[in-house]
């Protein structure tokens, strides 16, 4: 076995592979930019080599430079991690010769299947379905126009050495062909370092599913199921499950047996993961096709590790080590249900754009098994075989001691309380995963997780993530990958509150006024000492008005908000200045999240925040009277959404315009996007160049 891993990536993926290092009894070495010199990775590895400055294109993206920091500290082997480097052959072979084992498959494996173009051409000739499309080179846009044509709208373009959502662009006809073509090089070339772009039909109603491989050197090469990717925005994956709510065992077996057959005609070993467009109006399962092979290690990595027992990083590292595969086919089971939720940097209240900044405070939900959970299943086979041979329960088992699992609760994160997220990389900052025996189990609580999440300083989408998981058509299982788009088309503005949510809502925020009043009265030397808080008040929280009392009593306290109804009771521990009040309800547990206001309080839970004030039974009476301020009016300016850079602009002073027309182009987080006119008009003054960086809401220009 290794006595020393370098870790070839960063953040969270770069975390996840050490402690599995760890628990292995090897050593680990970190790299980083100067963006990460005092990121979480770096500090949790046993040795740290500093690469270069913030850009990956100038540190993490340079192989060279990861090989001479692996000599310089003496590390017998390297993990890619989700793959800076890890389609790139050049880099494994370069590996081979410094005579430094490489965690992922073989070079010539990476080749055949890295290239999109070429793996489909491969996938074809060995009989997989594949999405009809254009897989030869395309001159320019006008050449991409005709091919659209003849495939017929709608298409995707595709850079073809692109990922994770980036270089891809959908067109319902000629004109979003022109428009986006030379932007999806672009993003192909900044990226990928490649700006050949395919063409290929866009199946409507589709579902994106994901068959996980996994082989040795030796020959054998198994399928550990599927994962549900269809919860995406602009083709990046929001939210992925294993198993998938419309997959047979059936078709589980014919995906998983392609996929199989496909990585054995390209010599593949390591883990890797073959991904499908899936017809979700065919009920036959026959309606797949092949759209690529990710040869390294997924993001959503954790829910098959989940319903498997198996640690994947493990594995791979012990197939780079040469040691067979400890199990066949037969002894895959699945068990139970997983959901992984991405929590990312951006706001899904102004259109998910990035959001860069400091983490001014952090705390994720604690990890393990979910509090008041009962154990429900045995192991299978996989994982209690891996805990006979490690001496080990599984890795992220959630496992009681007689042997059993319970559900809980797996946080994978790469940054910490003060840290800053960056523009030059990724905007994820946590992933969040929860296994329940049942999919309802799973989502019930990844919800009551995601309200544990304290996380101040950049906008983030842990209200949007927590409507997914209450939403019908998701509880359904009834998904595509246009999902988001077609259920939010006028954009996100909170999850729905049912009545009984918002009575709840006005309980809390009685008892955090009454809590803080009564600390306010036992202060010692007041002015006057005979001031005792009224237990009585009005709560307005939305349109509604609730009269409240709140009458204590052993246990906790009986909140009444309506004489003709039964008062809440509610048990808490809370205290004033605590931002979660975590309390049970009627005997249901909630967490709300909690900041002061002038007049009352703003109340976060299950996906929205309330502005809920809290007042005198007079003053309530008196407020009804009061008139509302107008916000000003920002329609006149071009405001810049995010923290970016202006690569574009599409107008000149003195221009009218008409409503959709192209403005200006702002680049962040890798990505290029459009600002577009919201109505027509006529542009004054611009006051950014290109080139010229720009905060969020700058005005990059007005109209006259």
């Amino acid at each position: 076995m290794f006595k020393k891993i370098l870790v070839a990536n960063r953040g969270e993926i770069a975390c996840r592979v050490m402690r599995t290092a760890k628990k292995m009894g090897i050593a680990t070495v970190a790299v980083y930019s100067d963006a990460d010199a005092r990121s979480p990775h770096v500090l949790m590895a046993d040795e740290s080599v500093r690469l270069g400055p913030a850009p990956a294109a100038e540190s993490y993206l340079k192989a060279e430079l990861i090989l001479l920091a692996a000599k310089e500290t003496g590390a017998d082997c390297i993990h890619p991690g989700y793959g800076f480097l890890s389609e790139r052959e050049s880099f494994a072979r370069a590996c081979a010769e410094a005579g430094i084992a490489f965690v992922g498959p073989p070079p010539e494996a990476i080749a055949a299947m890295g290239d999109k173009i070429e793996s489909k051409k491969l996938a074809k000739a060995a009989g997989v379905n594949v999405v009809p499309g254009f897989l030869g080179e395309i001159a320019d846009t006008d050449h991409a126009v005709r091919i659209a044509g003849e495939i017929g709208y709608p298409v995707m373009m595709k850079a073809s050495a692109g990922g994770g959502g980036k270089g891809m662009r959908l067109a319902w006809g000629e004109q979003d062909v022109r428009d986006g073509f030379e932007a999806t090089k672009r993003e192909g070339l900044a990226s990928f370092g490649d700006d050949r772009v395919f063409i290929e039909k866009f199946i409507e109603q589709p579902r994106h599913i994901e068959i996980q491989l996994l082989g040795d050197q030796h020959g054998s090469i198994v399928y550990l199921g599927e994962r549900e990717c269809s919860i995406q925005r602009r083709h990046q994956k929001v939210v992925e499950e294993a198993p998938s709510p419309f997959v047979t065992p059936e078709m589980r077996k014919r995906m998983g047996e392609q996929a199989v057959a496909l990585a054995r005609a390209v010599g593949y070993y390591s883990a890797g993961t073959v991904e499908l467009i899936v017809s979700g109006a065919d009920t036959t399962g026959e309606g797949f096709y092949f759209l690529e092979m990710n040869t390294r290690l997924q993001v959503e990595h954790p829910v098959t590790e989940a319903i498997t027992g198996l640690d994947l990083v493990e594995q791979m590292i012990r197939v780079a080590a040469g040691e067979r595969l400890a199990f066949g086919q037969d002894e895959v089971q699945l068990n139970g249900w997983a959901i992984e939720n991405r929590v990312y940097a951006e706001d899904p209240y102004r259109g998910f754009l990035p959001s860069t900044g400091r983490l001014v405070r952090y705390r994720a939900p604690e990890a393990g098994p979910a509090p008041g959970s009962s154990p429900q299943r045995k192991l299978g086979s996989l994982a209690a075989f891996d805990a006979l041979r490690t001496g080990e329960t599984p890795a992220f088992a959630g496992v009681t001691d007689d042997g059993e699992a319970q559900p809980y609760i797996r946080i994978d994160d790469g940054v910490a309380e003060g840290g800053e997220v960056s523009m030059f990389y990724d905007p994820m900052i946590a992933k969040l995963v929860t296994w329940a025996p049942t999919r309802d189990g799973a989502a019930d609580l990844a919800v009551a997780a995601l309200d544990r999440f304290e996380l101040e300083g950049v906008g983030n989408n842990i209200d949007f993530l927590s409507a997914l998981m209450q939403h019908p058509r998701f509880r359904s299982g009834a998904l595509t990958t246009g999902f988001i788009a077609e259920e939010f088309p006028d954009g996100f503005t909170g999850a729905d509150a049912s009545e009984a949510m918002i009575r709840k809502l006005a309980a809390v925020a009685a008892v955090l006024d009454m809590e803080t009043a009564w600390r306010n009265a036992s202060i010692s030397d007041k002015l006057d000492d005979r001031f005792i808080p009224r237990e009585d008040r009005a709560v307005l929280i939305g349109e509604r008005r609730y009269d409240v009392s709140i009458d204590g009593y052993d246990r906790g306290l009986l909140v009444n908000l309506d004489p003709q109804e039964s008062p809440l009771d509610v048990v808490t521990g809370w205290k004033p200045g605590q931002r979660q009040f975590v309390a049970t309800i009627d005997d249901e547990a909630i967490t709300v999240g909690v900041k002061r206001t002038r007049t009352g309080w703003r109340l976060n839970a299950h996906g929205r925040t309330h502005v809920v004030r809290v007042m005198t039974v007079r003053a309530a009476d008196l407020a009804a009277h009061m008139i509302e301020k107008v916000p000003p009016d920002l329609s006149k300016f071009l405001l810049c959404p995010m923290p970016g850079m202006l690569s574009a602009l599409h107008v000149a002073e003195g221009d009218a315009v008409e409503a959709g027309q192209p403005l200006a182009t702002v680049e962040a987080m890798k990505m290029e996007n459009i600002l577009r006119a919201e109505r027509p008009g006529v542009v004054g003054k611009i006051h950014f160049a290109p080139g010229e960086s720009m905060a969020v809401d700058a005005a990059i220009l007005d109209f006259v």
